[in-house]
């Protein structure tokens, strides 16, 4: 099959398209034909090796996929070949689904009201915004800051808070108040004196920009949590998935959550980008700028 690899580790131009062998579901794992996947930047990161980790190369990047299961693994049930779904592959192998086959370890139906390039951008952002809002408590009732709400998972994060019944505050660049504000938050531009233009909230979810007026803004490090800030430095929350897709449950459940709220008309993935796996290059070139609105995706 076709497959998006990177061989050394470098800038985007180390990506290109192989033929390798098919991967196969094992027990409580689908396959799918995928029709997309998602660019996270977590992907550039270890594409670029900035995290450290020295995975076994040719390395697949992707965590996230849409497409037709035609193939179930031992114990799964209620899906069956030829149904369209989204999720995620096992993120402690930390990539797999920018390919023409992906394994799954974690999934639900794809929603009608979500098109083949949105589904297949949705999950890892879905994952990653409902862990970190469960960590913070937000529920019917909290005032929460988003920095970072045009992003990827600040779209989707800004979403599901409205969801929960939060009032919801969107901190984002002067050109996308009016994208912001039409995902559900009250938008306010980011950067310095931001501290001045927002009152004080219950929780803050920092997906982007400087961290020490976001300490100030929520009166305490506590309630702040980063998807961003890897330094350790202000004292805040680092959320991240500690293991595969089975290891939080809870988060997992927001997908399903996800998929309902878009048959309701209350849920979509802003698209950044779509890209031909051809040019995946170009799509990690956009992700890395820190400028993408939305969700970067590659087609099959």
């Amino acid at each position: 099959m076709r497959a998006l690899q990177f061989s050394q580790y470098g800038p985007a131009d180390v990506l290109h398209v192989a033929e390798i062998a098919e991967p196969h579901a094992g027990p409580g794992q689908i396959r799918v034909a995928v029709r997309a996947s998602g660019v996270t930047p977590a992907d550039a990161g270890l594409r670029a090796g900035r995290f450290g980790q020295r995975l076994p190369l040719p390395h697949v990047p992707g965590v996230d996929a849409a497409g037709v299961v035609d193939e179930v693994g031992e114990g799964v049930t209620g899906v069956g070949v030829g149904d369209e779904v989204f999720g995620l592959v096992d993120l402690a192998r930390l990539g797999g689904a920018n390919a023409e086959h992906a394994v799954l370890a974690a999934w639900t139906a794809k929603p009608a009201a979500l098109s083949w390039e949105q589904a297949g951008g949705a999950a890892a952002n879905v994952e990653t915004a409902t862990r970190t809002l469960d960590l913070l408590g937000v529920r019917d009732g909290t005032t929460v800051l988003i920095a970072g709400a045009a992003g990827g998972v600040g779209t989707v994060a800004v979403q599901l808070a409205v969801a929960r019944g939060a009032k919801v505050i969107g901190a984002a660049g002067p050109s996308t108040q009016d994208f912001v504000a039409g995902l559900g938050a009250i938008p306010v531009v980011h950067g310095e004196g931001l501290a001045d233009r927002v009152a004080e909230v219950d929780a803050v979810l920092h997906c982007a920009g400087a961290v020490p007026d976001l300490v100030t803004i929520a009166g305490s490090p506590d309630r702040v949590a980063t998807i961003a800030d890897l330094s350790g430095e202000h004292g805040i929350r680092l959320s991240h998935t500690a293991g595969g897709p089975g290891s939080d449950p809870q988060a997992l459940h927001g997908l399903a959550i996800a998929a309902a709220l878009a048959e309701q008309g209350s849920f979509t993935v802003p698209l950044a980008g779509v890209f031909p796996l051809s040019e995946a290059a170009d799509a990690h070139r956009l992700s890395e700028t820190g400028h993408a609105h939305g969700k970067i995706v590659l087609v099959n």
